[in-house]
Order: C-alpha cells, then sequence, then structure tokens
C-alpha cells in the first residue's frame, strides 16, 4: 500500500502539495505514482522564476517505462528547483515526500488548495 501523508494535499495527476509554508509550498510525486512509474532515470524541472498555472505541464519525469508530463497542482511563481535530481533522480523512488521533492511554489492564490485533495480523497482515487 502507497504512503500517503495526511498533512499534505493532492492532485489527480499525483502530484503532492505540501503548504506549511505558502511563499514556498514544496511540490513532488506521491508515492503511488512513483510506485507506477518504476526506476525514475531523469528529470526535467522548471526554470526558477517562471510564472505558472495550476493545471500546467511544467516539468517531465522519465523512468525505465515511459516519460510522463509533472503538472503544476497550484498556480504561482516557482522559487526553488531540487537540483540534486538531476545528478541523481533515486530519492524520487526512494524518498517520495522527502529527498524526492522536486520544485517550490510561491502560491499567487492560496484558495487554490481547496481544489486539492485531501489524503483520504487521494486513498479513494487511487483505490
Amino acid at each position: 500500500m502507497s504512503q500517503i501523508p495526511e498533512h499534505l494535499h493532492y492532485a489527480d495527476s499525483h502530484e503532492w502539495v505540501d503548504a506549511a509554508n505558502p511563499d514556498a509550498a514544496t511540490i513532488g510525486v506521491s508515492d503511488h505514482a512513483q510506485a507506477e512509474l518504476t526506476d525514475v532515470v531523469y528529470l526535467e524541472l522548471p526554470e526558477v522564476g517562471r510564472q505558472v498555472g495550476a493545471g500546467e505541464a511544467i516539468a517531465v519525469i522519465e523512468s525505465v517505462k515511459a516519460a510522463n508530463d509533472i503538472y503544476a497542482p497550484v498556480g504561482g511563481e516557482i522559487v526553488e528547483v531540487n537540483s540534486a535530481l538531476a545528478e541523481e533522480p533515486g530519492p524520487v523512488n526512494s524518498d517520495p515526500y522527502g529527498a524526492g521533492w522536486m520544485f517550490r511554489i510561491k502560491l499567487s492564490d492560496p484558495a487554490e488548495l481547496d481544489r486539492l485533495m485531501d489524503a483520504e480523497a487521494y486513498r479513494r482515487h487511487v483505490g
């Protein structure tokens, strides 16, 4: 069974948001998503300073199985990326909610978080 931390928000497309700091909400892909992808071999992360809209494809994740887009679950400005993942993407698989975080967004509209799922709804979503 996938780990689904209670304090996070989740998108249909399997990104999670930790909005404890709305000036730099942390985003990554869920444990469920990394398990479906299997071994992640490459990440193309967004540029710092980029303005993104909720639902916009902003990054690419490649695994031994497929390449997939990563979507911004909320809108705002990219304020930081986890550049260590460009060299070694393994933490996306081994620690998706910790060292495998991908980027941070300064939220343009914190109310967008209300459109995301809580942990219980995400559990139902992934079955």
